[in-house]
């Protein structure tokens, strides 16, 4: 198997502005437009429980909050919006970006390349932040939808039954339209989730004057004091409370597709205005009608508008799901290039869109986690407690990687890296903890997925080096094989041979067994390793190098950036070859557990079992089918 250019992420070469490329193709208000609903949709539907389950938390189940909890949380979510989003993610963190991409592993790229590539540790703090964020991914489609379809049982509680079921209708449906891709639906996420926070904030605006004291929750000092206040109850509300700032990630993680600027724009524009003007009018109907805490959204319209309130937060809540479903495709995608994952079969659903990817097996193991959950908790409730430990954890991280970053990378003095990050990171432990509370009652949902797939990328990192020191060990010199071929008397078979190699200095254990058994060497052999580089996407003119040995053998270089799904035929043919008559010759390995290579057999056997399960080399770099022969080789691992 081709190995990747480095040992684990990739590093950063020199950085292009955020914005580079964008506003040629599309206008900078289109652009952030569509930011709206592709990287907002998370953060906007928060609104829909934040409120409500930071003040039950506080008040405790079946009890009215009073006055200085609803000043209090609401100051403690607008605070929260303005320090975590608005000061880290908007103005700070988006300043990191590789090649003009953002999240996690373009953030680790940056450090690790800061550090000279000796940030092991860096590697698996990536790794672990990429865990959670699966995490995230499983949970937000249940407890977005759920939220939404639970403002039914406001139209009428006959309803009630038909919540659960409907939520799993919803869901299904969503993940069983994924493999038609969103090209052709994403035109109107933007409008819709725009249209969204208009109605969120004509919502909040429409009870502000319900108490207009409300407005005095932006003197922090409200917050402070409940915390202080309240013990346990204060660090139970403020976990709930960072539900309101889940899907800040996403601003960092889809820079690449629409800029910093657009994201930026659209952020101060609208949907920090319309966030804050419904979570105040929240708090401000509260005061005046305590009894309301049972759905504070949804009460803030009137009952003839319940049902069309209920119909667009489903929508939504989709388009929120879909942009996190997307989002794991991707970052599945660039794990697989990194060497992190086994290869899986990855189909384009888009012939203009890079980014529009559908992944079978990542979409049909998301739908068996998320119905999973639904049935298990039954209510956006009680999902709310496994919800905020895998975001708090990956905020965490990316706050530790932005201060390797700043200290490293930008240069910046320790002083003033620790000055400017250390705040960040202190709230953010605040929030870690207090979410760590609810390990018990749901939280331990992200952190046994998180576990697993951390433990499974560590393995398949592992693993896959030990094959690659085995296989080297085996190998004869390529120069060495070289004179012993073409000083021999071999038949040569007519056309061109490609041997895929993960050690261009070495003999492809291909080419040694097709020489060894079928006693034939090709008029024109060429030695192709494959290159996950340092950059998102290789430009063309830099994607093949060509390194001619002899008149029997080449060495060819195919590059491809770790965001880029490899189709090795085009590239081929975009340099000058015949891809129409050319051979590709594979190595497929049989496995054997060994408790003497490296790993405990129960790792053996776990690396074993996700090498079977991976898609095989000739469909995962596009070789056509008809064109590709396997010769298999056994290695004790």
């Amino acid at each position: 198997m081709p190995a990747p250019a480095t040992a684990g992420f990739p590093t950063e070469r020199t950085p292009l502005p955020a914005d580079a490329g964008h506003g040629a193709k599309t206008g900078f208000w289109a652009l952030t437009l569509g930011s709206v609903g592709m990287v907002y949709g998370d953060i906007g539907t928060s609104p829909l429980y934040a409120l409500k389950e930071s003040l039950h938390a506080a008040a405790g189940g079946g009890h009215a909050p009073t006055r200085d909890m609803i000043f209090g949380v609401v100051s403690l979510i607008l605070w929260a919006l303005i320090l975590i989003v608005t000061l880290k993610y908007v103005l700070l963190v988006m300043r990191a970006d590789n090649k003009g991409e953002g999240g996690t592993p373009s953030l680790v790229a940056l450090a690790q390349r800061a550090l000279g590539h000796a940030g092991g540790p860096v590697i698996v703090l990536g790794m672990v932040g990429v865990a959670l964020f699966y995490g995230d991914a499983i949970i937000t489609p249940a407890i977005s939808v759920l939220s939404a379809v639970e403002g039914l049982k406001l139209v009428t509680p006959a309803f009630e039954p038909y919540v659960l079921p409907l939520s799993l209708a919803i869901l299904i449906g969503l993940f069983a339209v994924q493999s038609h891709g969103t090209a052709r639906v994403a035109t109107f996420f933007g409008p819709i989730t725009a249209f969204w926070f208009v109605v969120m904030a004509l919502g909040g605006l429409g009870h502000l004057a319900d108490d207009l004291s409300i407005l005095a929750a932006f003197n922090p000092a409200y917050g402070m004091s409940f915390l202080l206040n309240h013990g346990t109850a204060g660090l139970l509300a403020l976990g709930a409370v960072f539900l309101a700032v889940t899907g800040a990630e996403a601003l960092y993680a889809d820079m690449g597709h629409f800029g910093r600027s657009p994201i930026r724009a659209a952020w101060f524009g609208l949907i920090l205005p319309a966030l804050a003007l419904n979570y105040l009018g929240q708090g401000a109907m509260l005061l005046a009608h305590p009894e309301r805490i049972e759905n504070p959204f949804f009460l803030l319209y009137p009952s003839w508008a319940l049902l069309p309130m209920v119909l667009l937060a489903t929508v939504a809540t989709v388009i929120a799901s879909q942009a996190v479903i997307t989002g794991t495709f991707s970052i599945t995608q660039q794990a697989m290039q990194l060497g992190l994952l086994p290869r899986m079969r990855v189909q384009r659903t888009s012939e203009t869109e890079k980014g529009q990817i559908y992944i079978p097996r990542v979409n049909w193991w998301l739908l068996v986690a998320v119905v999973f959950l639904v049935v298990l908790f039954k209510s956006s409730s009680a999902l709310a407690a496994a919800y905020g430990i895998a975001v708090t954890g990956d905020m965490v991280i990316t706050a530790v990687l932005l201060f390797v970053v700043a200290w490293k990378a930008w240069r910046w003095s320790p002083v003033l890296a620790v000055a400017v990050i250390a705040p960040f990171l202190l709230i953010e432990l605040v929030f870690l903890s207090a979410n760590a509370l609810k390990l018990l009652h749901g939280g331990w949902v992200p952190l046994t997925i998180g576990a697993a797939l951390v433990t499974a990328m560590w393995t398949w990192r592992r693993g896959s080096a030990l094959v690659a020191a085995e296989i080297h060990r085996r190998r004869v010199p390529l120069s060495d094989f070289e004179r012993m071929a073409e000083a021999g008397s071999l038949l040569r078979a007519p056309g061109t041979a490609l041997f895929l190699t993960g050690s261009p200095g070495d003999t492809p254990g291909a080419l040694m067994h097709n020489v060894k058994h079928n006693h034939v060497l090709h008029a024109r052999n060429v030695i192709l390793h494959v290159v996950t580089d340092d950059m998102p996407r290789v430009p063309e003119g830099e994607r093949v190098a060509v390194k001619p040995l002899s008149d029997v053998f080449t060495c060819v270089t195919v590059r491809f950036g770790f965001m880029e799904l490899p189709d090795l035929p085009r590239a081929l043919a975009g340099a000058g070859f015949d891809a129409g008559n050319l051979s590709y010759f594979l190595t497929r390995r049989v496995l054997v557990p060994s408790p003497e290579t490296g790993m405990p057999v129960w790792q053996d056997r776990l690396y074993i079992a996700m090498a079977r399960a991976a898609t095989d080399a000739s469909r995962y770099f596009r070789i056509p089918v008809d064109r590709a022969v396997e010769i298999g080789a056994r290695i004790d691992i």
